[in-house]
């Protein structure tokens, strides 16, 4: 029996595990986001086409709606295919990942990070996000239910594997951004799934090291640090992204300059439609639309959170916690650059930023937690009733159950 519709026993009591309707508010806040992408990049997408070259008006806000389709496509693919598939290709699905960001390099050289062939684009880290959640979430439960989690030893393939992948990333593509993403999905998964704090402090402070080095062995990283402490120094030239980040944002205001009217999008503000995709919104929106925007993301993270917490087991617990890393850290950096409180990095904002590959696979992700949100714990109380049987109380939200998980048992979870 799969790990995904285990039934186990504790302390508490019996569990059991019973499908129900899925959460759709997570679909729906997941929707909205996409919508307000959708307009922001169909309000400045003259602009950018203007800076573009021989393109249309239209060309990005096109490519956007395409990929939301995508998105949403790989969001029900997700939801359907049991977890057991996962499990069983993850393998193959590292060494994919792996040999895709190679591929990067071979074809466009260091520090290249996207996989071009005419108008396709691919960026692999994307990919290694997802399937560094789907790894770890079957290698942490196993190594929790065995008790092989405080075992050096018994992690010692987790850490050879990431530092493969963290040499590809850091050294050669030199995406340190993604890469601490990647470190902060795997830190907070193995908090989640029972590793010792001291260790995870221990491996914090490798961490903070090697990223000290990185920073300090590169000048582009160091200026780009240094003008994080102090970006109005040199507005004009180091300190320059930094600087119409905040004039962006300032220019919003309380409610906004509309739709229409944004100036930095002409190309004043640098990746307007990626990394700096918040202070475009902010100028449109102002201080009113941010705060609702806010609102969403921390909407959508506490359901992860809410599903989490009734998940069936610890492999699916754990998925539900990276990708609530994932989104949580992203959106974090992401906006944090934009006002000024972490330095720059090439990080998109979840569902808003242009790009197809960071939103497929982020709707991917999301559709794993949308699918155990189909199943919740049932668990057996300890009280008895007069007829001497166990009495059951639901730990979910009241949502109709109907049939049971294996319902069908022919079918493979």
């Amino acid at each position: 029996m799969n790990r995904f519709a285990r039934q186990s026993t504790g302390s508490s009591g019996e569990l059991g595990v019973r499908k129900h309707r899925p959460d759709y508010g997570l679909l729906i806040i997941a929707s909205i986001l996409l919508g307000i992408g959708l307009v922001v990049m169909y309000a400045i997408s003259p602009a950018l086409a203007a800076q573009g070259g021989d393109v249309s008006d239209n060309y990005f806000v096109s490519r956007q709606f395409i990929a939301i389709i995508l998105g949403l496509a790989a969001f029900w693919f997700t939801s359907k295919v049991p977890f057991s598939f996962w499990e069983r290709w993850q393998k193959p699905l590292i060494v994919v990942s792996f040999l895709l960001c190679i591929a990067t390099i071979a074809l466009g050289g260091l520090a290249s990070r996207w996989i071009q062939l005419g108008a396709f684009s691919f960026q692999p880290v994307e990919f290694v996000k997802f399937v560094l959640v789907v790894l770890l979430a079957s290698f942490l439960a196993k190594a929790a239910e065995s008790g092989e989690l405080k075992s050096i030893k018994a992690l010692q393939p987790l850490a050879i594997t990431f530092a493969a992948f963290g040499f590809v990333i850091v050294i050669l593509q030199r995406d340190l951004g993604s890469a601490f993403v990647l470190l902060a999905i795997t830190a907070i998964m193995a908090y989640m799934a029972g590793l010792p704090m001291k260790r995870l402090l221990i491996f914090g402070g490798v961490a903070l090291v090697l990223l000290t080095v990185a920073i300090g062995s590169t000048a582009y990283r160091r200026d780009r640090f240094l003008t994080f402490m102090q970006p109005e120094r040199d507005c004009a030239d180091a300190g320059y992204h930094a600087c119409q980040a905040l004039i962006a944002v300032g220019s919003g205001g309380v409610l906004g300059v509309g739709v229409g009217r944004s100036v930095q999008a002409y190309g004043y503000l640098p990746e307007a439609a990626n990394d700096s995709i918040f202070a475009i919104y902010a100028e449109k929106f102002g201080f009113v639309g941010v705060v609702a925007l806010l609102m969403l993301i921390g909407s959508l993270l506490l359901r992860i959170l809410n599903i989490m917490a009734r998940a069936p087991n610890m492999a699916t617990r754990l998925i539900c916690a990276g990708v609530f890393a994932w989104l949580g850290v992203q959106a974090a950096v992401n906006i944090g650059a934009m006002l000024g409180l972490l330095p720059l990095k090439g990080i998109t904002l979840p569902f808003i930023s242009y790009g197809g590959t960071s939103l497929i696979f982020v709707m991917a992700a999301l559709g794993l937690v949308f699918q155990i949100s189909m199943y919740t714990s049932m668990r057996k109380s300890l009280g008895r009733s007069a007829e001497g049987a166990g009495t059951y109380e639901s730990t979910h939200d009241r949502r109709r159950n109907s049939r049971p998980y294996y319902s069908n048992p022919k079918r493979s979870y």
